[in-house]
């Protein structure tokens, strides 16, 4: 019985392992041939050309062997961990749970797919690592909000210390000319906040806030919108969101009072 199936919905998770199995189990006769062949070849005084693991396509973990002479059980470990951090990789995006990160989680989750820090992809490790991601998507969410706030909102003299309003003001939207692409990474960290709490699914980053700001700049426009809040830009770096959805910034502001109830029961006195 596949017990996992309501975390990662569209994965059966019981197959997914089983032809892990399989697909390591090949790797290794595979690799245990190699070695044969190139024992038989030594020993007849003939040549072997050199075993090299290069996984630069995938993870750049430690476990990556490229321009040596590779052990049996170091090439075994490194295609391996790209037989894994593939797989976990794929697990996440087809769970959906990303969209439900802060960016603190994302980053750490980034980081060990990238150095390919993973444990083995067995049917106990998913469905607890995914049992426990599901339990506390909604704490990743809350910390989210409270970091859009922190990082657009909390500092700027104009704008209100403890609530978002019908308006903030992002500074260095511009940055010597060009889009700064700090600054627009945090927008999308905004707009999928308002994408979870509308119910809507994640945006495209390609199509995220650099893209329609770029895109609205080459038309030499001051001014862009999606749908969730209006933004424009001035010559001094500084850009206005106004937002569009009342409904949708009085549900993140319950989110803070959650979290700043003393802040807010002053700032309301």
């Amino acid at each position: 019985m596949d017990t996992t199936t309501d975390l990662v919905k569209s994965v059966s998770i019981t197959n997914l392992a089983n032809q892990r199995v399989a697909v390591v189990e090949r790797v290794r006769a595979a690799l245990d041939l190699l070695t044969e062949a190139e024992q038989l070849a030594r020993a007849a005084h003939l040549g072997f050309p050199r075993l090299v693991v290069d996984d630069n396509y995938g993870c750049r973990g430690r476990s990556t062997i490229t321009g040596e002479y590779a052990k049996r059980d170091e090439a075994e470990a490194a295609i391996v961990s790209v037989i894994d951090t593939r797989g976990w990789s794929y697990l996440l995006s087809e769970s959906g749970l990303r969209t439900f990160m802060d960016a603190r989680a994302r980053e750490q989750w980034n980081k060990q797919l990238a150095e390919g820090d993973v444990p083995e992809l067995t049917a106990a490790n998913i469905e607890a690592t995914f049992a426990q991601l599901y339990g506390s998507r909604g704490d990743m969410f809350e910390r989210g909000v409270l970091q859009c706030f922190r990082r657009l909102s909390w500092d700027y003299r104009t704008n209100q210390p403890f609530k978002f309003g019908k308006r903030i003001i992002v500074k260095y939207l511009l940055s010597q000319g060009s889009t700064n692409h700090r600054v627009t990474d945090e927008l999308d960290d905004l707009i999928r906040v308002f994408c979870v709490l509308d119910g809507k699914p994640e945006p495209d980053h390609r199509h995220g806030a650099y893209c329609f700001i770029s895109e609205a700049r080459q038309a030499r426009q001051t001014q862009a919108e999606n749908a969730y809040f209006h933004l424009r830009w001035f010559a001094n770096g500084n850009g206005h969101v106004t937002f569009k959805r009342p409904e949708l910034v009085e549900k993140m502001n319950l989110i803070l009072a959650k979290h700043y109830p003393n802040a807010l029961a002053s700032e309301a006195r």
